[in-house]
Parts: structure tokens; C-alpha cells; sequence
């Protein structure tokens, strides 16, 4: 009997510990369920390239290392991923008009399905001057400086025929402005005093163009911003006489304050704003000061990299690293999570500084993408050994995006 009790006791553990074993295989770590080579980039992921001079849109597939072209509307287009990572939107900021590119990937968490050849989708925006462009859930965002309208369209409509972004007018004055998208589906957006002055405040406003918040804090120049859901960021000077700089942080409940610059940073102001999502930090930025965390629970900035010679400044795909790009072709990469160079190479040539275009930077986990006007390539960087790939895309590529999967797992793997 108590050799027989014992045989059913190790039959049942083993039977418990095959059962643990299938739950483990069964919720992969994200950044290890990818069995192919990490030498490799992952195989969903997609780099999309614009041209100063081409209406060609090329497509880089970097580890099939295949390129196909499709025909834009116009040269020199912006291009922004979305934040499901399947389109890409592209604004013919000039030329009125906004179109979006389907790369035809779709995730389902555990793995990628190609739902379509990459295509052009049918929706498309025609507001004046279309300029800067958010993404949150499957909802997309764009603000016509021409107009001081948000244009407004969510991803189930983008294959649509016939589609079009919605408007939505909130009485804003024609401006470069910039938005916010919050988790309680409000906006942060600029406003401007008169018709193309700088914005220098911040409303709240409903998806209807209500205004829910007033602004509470009048600043100098705003310029740039990003969010994490419940704070929005912009960068701003401190007052009209533009002599010093902080950032505006705006709540979705309305609440607004400036964090200054750091001592001694004179009369600059950080331009550009961004929000690593899998750090959960926020990064100030300016070409000729360098880039900054900015610390909303202590309301301070604490410097990342301080030179004058930055000419590129992004997060990774998932926003666990920042990378600098400097005029002298050397990239740094930064740890988020603690603020830390964690590892810096020669990346391309030196550019020079009077450059109109200069190179241009993303990444993904594995490696850089830095489009090089001067030589019609985008260098592909391997971010463990600065081993690099060349890829001829066009005479001179000068906007960049990432867009796709950082996964290589598919529905039959």
C-alpha cells in the first residue's frame, strides 16, 4: 500500500510539472520567444523610405533583404508608423493631402499573419498643410497647421473605398501646432493667439471639438510633445521673451505646470519630445543641447547626452533605448531604465553641418536604420557589433519609418 501510494504521488507531480511546462511554453517572454537568428532583424519588421526628389515610396524588408517601390503622390513625404504597427500614415505636408500605406501585417499577440500584399490603403486626408501626426490604439491623428483643424480616422475604415479622415474643428487659429491623444479620449492641443503666431497654450478638448479644459498656463513657443496616456508633454519656452525653456506637462484632468530646463541651459528650448513606451520615460531633445530625461514625479530634467552635435535622437521600436546620432557618424545607444551609455560605434561617415538634409535615424531592438542622403542608401546597423548592411534605395532618401513586428513568429509556426 505504501509503495502504491508513493507511485501515484510522483505520477501526480510529474503530471503537475508537465502541466507547468506547457503554461510556461505557452506565455513566452516577449523579447524570447523568437527562435530564428538575433543576428537577423526580426522577420515582420518593415523600413519605409521616402525620397527629396521621387514620388517612389520604397520598402525594405530587412530580413528577406528584399526592396519593392510603390508610386506616392509627391516627393519629400513624412512618414509615421501607426501605433498597431501595420500602416504607415504619409503626409504630402505641401501638397494638402495625406495617404496611408498597408504593409498588410497583422498581430495576434503570439504571432504575426499577412493579411495582404503591402498596398496603398483607400483612405486618405486632404486638410491644408497637414504636418504633425499621433497614433493611439487604432485611432490615427493629424494637425493642419494650414487650418488648425485635427483630422481624425480609425483603422477599420483605412481599406474602406472611398474613406476619408474626419474633421474635427475646435475654432483653433491656423498654426504649427501639435496634439495629444488621452486614454480618456480627450486632446491635448496648441492654440495660438493670432493666425500663425506660435502657439503658447494648451487646451483639452472632446472628440467633438468641445473644449473640456481651459488652458491654465501661458508660455512662450511650443514646440514639440508627447504622451503617455495621462500626462501630455510639449516643449516650451518659459515666457514671450523666449530666454528660457522647461516643458509644459499637461494632465488629461486639466491640471498644467512647467518643469525648467536644467541650470545653466540658457535660452534654448527642447524642440522635440518623445515617450519610450517600455521604459515609461520621457526624453526632451534639441540639436545643439543634447537630450534630457524629463522626471515627472520630481519635476526636474537630468541629462542623457549634452553635445552640440547631435543631428538625431529617436527611441527604439519598443521604447527601451534612446539613440544619438552625432554630425561626426557615431551612434550611441543609452539604457533607459537607468539613464546609461550602454554602448557607442562609427555608424557612417561624418555629415557635414551646413547638410539641408542630413542622415536619418530609427531602430529596432536589433539595429539602426540611418537613411544617407548623400549616397541613396539606408544603412542597416547591427546594434551588437556595428556590423552594417547597405541598402540602395533611391537618389536621395531623407524620412524614414519602422513599422511591422519586432516578432518572427507566424500562424503555422
Amino acid at each position: 500500500m505504501f509503495q502504491k501510494h508513493n507511485l501515484k504521488k510522483i505520477a501526480l507531480l510529474a503530471l503537475l510539472s508537465a502541466s507547468f511546462a506547457a503554461c510556461k511554453k505557452d506565455a513566452p517572454d516577449p523579447d524570447d520567444h523568437d527562435h530564428d537568428d538575433h543576428g537577423k532583424e526580426f522577420k515582420y519588421v518593415r523600413v519605409l523610405v521616402a525620397d527629396e526628389n521621387s514620388t517612389k515610396i520604397t520598402q525594405i524588408d530587412p530580413a528577406a533583404g528584399a526592396l519593392s517601390s510603390f508610386d506616392g503622390k509627391f516627393p519629400l513625404a513624412s512618414l509615421y508608423a501607426t501605433a498597431s504597427g501595420r500602416y504607415a500614415a504619409v503626409l504630402y505636408g505641401a501638397n494638402n493631402l495625406v495617404e496611408v500605406f498597408d504593409t498588410g501585417l497583422q498581430s495576434h499577440e503570439d504571432h504575426v499573419d499577412v493579411a495582404n500584399n503591402p498596398k496603398w490603403a483607400a483612405i486618405t486626408a486632404s486638410g491644408i498643410r497637414p504636418t504633425h501626426f499621433k497614433s493611439d490604439g487604432a485611432e490615427s491623428l493629424i494637425f493642419n497647421d494650414g487650418e488648425g483643424t485635427l483630422s481624425v480616422a480609425s483603422e477599420a475604415d483605412f481599406n474602406t473605398p472611398g474613406a476619408r479622415f474626419s474633421t474635427i474643428n475646435a475654432g483653433l487659429t491656423p498654426h504649427h501646432g501639435a496634439m495629444a491623444q488621452f486614454t480618456n479620449g480627450t486632446y491635448a492641443v496648441t492654440k495660438s493667439a493670432a493666425a500663425g503666431a506660435s502657439p503658447t497654450r494648451v487646451i483639452v478638448i472632446s472628440k467633438s471639438g468641445a473644449q473640456v479644459h481651459a488652458s491654465t498656463l501661458e508660455t512662450g513657443a511650443i514646440h514639440g510633445n508627447a504622451t503617455d496616456g495621462s500626462n501630455a508633454v510639449f516643449g516650451a519656452f518659459t515666457n514671450s521673451s523666449n530666454t528660457a525653456g522647461g516643458a509644459l506637462v499637461v494632465r488629461q484632468t486639466g491640471e498644467q505646470r512647467l518643469i525648467p530646463n536644467p541650470d545653466g541651459f540658457g535660452a534654448f528650448r527642447l524642440g522635440t519630445i518623445l515617450y519610450a513606451k517600455a521604459a515609461k520615460k520621457f526624453i526632451g531633445y534639441a540639436a545643439n543641447k543634447g537630450a534630457y530625461l524629463i522626471d515627472l514625479v520630481n519635476n526636474r530634467m537630468s541629462a542623457i547626452y549634452t553635445g552640440t552635435d547631435a543631428i538625431q535622437c529617436k527611441t527604439d521600436y519598443a521604447g527601451r533605448n534612446l539613440l544619438v546620432l552625432t554630425l561626426d557618424g557615431k551612434l550611441r545607444i543609452y539604457d533607459l531604465a537607468t539613464g546609461t551609455l550602454k554602448k557607442e560605434g562609427q555608424a557612417i561617415t561624418a555629415t557635414p553641418a551646413a547638410d539641408t538634409y542630413k542622415p536619418v535615424l530609427e531602430a529596432t531592438g536589433r539595429f539602426a536604420y540611418v537613411a544617407v542622403p548623400s549616397t541613396g542608401e539606408v544603412h542597416q546597423i547591427n546594434l551588437e557589433n556595428f556590423e552594417t548592411t547597405k541598402h540602395k534605395v533611391s537618389a536621395r532618401p531623407v524620412r524614414l519609418a519602422v513599422l511591422g513586428f519586432e516578432s518572427s513568429e507566424s500562424h503555422d509556426h
